[in-house]
């Protein structure tokens, strides 16, 4: 079981068993949507139960980082990113954002949105995000051009014409490119005070990085993983207005840092300053702590304070968890509780404060309460069984 280091919170086991590596969740109303990468299902979990029933399927080709990724709701427009298919794990016909109009109880009105050119089957990005003012941005990797050495202006190549990929490009409204020179993202959000957008991105064997993203930034990808020196620097062609900035921070070690999130909830007041990543290569989830301008983060630690921690030092500060396996997705859910998606652990954890922490837990289809009876030498838990109300279903299996 996952585990914390703030001992005010408990993490809770809150929907397991999705079947087919659950990626990226929204939530319309009180409910979740979750999406299966592999299945090219939407499922929604009412009251903590995951409804067996999808409530949209799509054909997907899932290999390698393709497949169901991302979803983002705007009132009841949903927004989702795939990797279409003509049949299930068929050719592929286009990395795709779609719409769909939630009417409580499927996904409907499939209208596309924006065909993304693919290339090859990795660094295909897929996480979506919506500022404060409404307008929905979608964040691409390379899509293996810069292996292929075909990647062109957008990958801070002086030649070659924009082909969408390694950018951040805003969908709704459809805008100019927002971000380019990116290599590879898990991970978009934006800051509830500032509207400032901030993502991660992962390194090639080195450079994971944290960035804050202003309008028209360049992340330096193909010249720059991690920080630049004065060669790096000067190597970065001038593309239109787009400017280069180094990372808020950076692991020298990869990480494969993924999902980021602002804790905005009344129910976490001393954490209105820190943000969450997590990663996947170690089930890890760290805090940082923004400076006074949210701009960039700040540290006690000296070997943090040049914003990068290299090989071998310590990451205590800003260890926060482990145990959550593959961790693709952090929110906020309308209860002001955090929702942590974990794509290997096929489960959907849940960070509750102690004094939020109903008694009365569920195991199977009973809830029970604890009665802990003091006697001479010990003590005595009698505990109180009751049939829960809720309704279980048995989620559809793939074969």
């Amino acid at each position: 079981m996952p585990s914390v280091k703030d001992s005010d919170l408990v993490v809770q086991k809150y929907v397991s068993d999705i079947c087919c590596s659950p990626t990226t969740m929204a939530f319309v109303g009180n409910d979740i949507l979750v999406l299966e990468k592999s299945s090219g299902e939407v499922h929604i979990i009412r009251d903590g139960v995951f409804q067996g029933t999808p409530v949209l399927k799509e054909n997907v080709t899932s290999y390698d980082d393709q497949g169901m990724l991302g979803i983002d709701v705007v009132g009841k427009k949903v927004y989702l990113y795939f990797t279409e298919s003509s049949h299930p794990e068929g050719p592929v016909i286009c990395n795709c954002v779609y719409s769909y109009d939630w009417d409580g109880q499927n996904l409907v009105n499939k209208t596309l949105v924006k065909a993304m050119p693919h290339f090859e089957y990795f660094h295909i990005g897929g996480i979506m995000t919506t500022d404060l003012n409404g307008s929905t941005y979608l964040v691409v990797g390379d899509n293996g051009r810069f292996e292929d050495n075909k990647g062109g202006v957008l990958a801070n190549n002086v030649t070659g014409v924009p082909d969408d990929t390694g950018v951040i490009v805003r969908l709704v409204p459809p805008g100019p490119y927002y971000a380019i020179g990116i290599r590879n993202s898990f991970g978009l959000t934006v800051d509830p005070v500032t509207g400032k957008l901030w993502e991660t991105e992962n390194g090639p064997d080195y450079g994971d990085e944290v960035n804050l993203v202003n309008p028209n930034f360049n992340s330096g990808w193909g010249i720059v993983a991690g920080q630049a020196n004065a060669t790096q620097l000067a190597e970065i062609p001038r593309y239109q207005n787009y400017v280069y900035h180094d990372p808020q921070f950076t692991w020298q070690k990869p990480v494969a840092p993924t999902a980021i999130s602002f804790v905005a909830s009344e129910k976490f007041p001393s954490y209105k300053d820190s943000v969450l990543v997590g990663d996947c290569n170690n089930g890890n989830l760290y805090k940082f702590e923004l400076n006074q301008n949210r701009d960039g983060f700040v540290f006690n630690s000296p070997q943090l304070q040049g914003n990068i921690v290299r090989t071998g030092d310590s990451m205590d500060e800003i260890m926060f968890g482990n145990g959550f396996g593959c961790v693709t997705d952090i929110k906020v859910g309308p209860d002001g509780l955090v929702y942590i998606v974990s794509l290997s652990d096929g489960v959907i954890y849940r960070l509750v404060p102690t004094k939020y922490v109903d008694p009365l837990q569920t195991i199977g289809n009973f809830q029970y309460l604890i009665y802990i009876i003091p006697f001479v030498g010990g003590a005595l838990a009698i505990f109180y069984f009751k049939r829960s109300k809720k309704k279980f279903t048995t989620q559809n299996k793939t074969t």
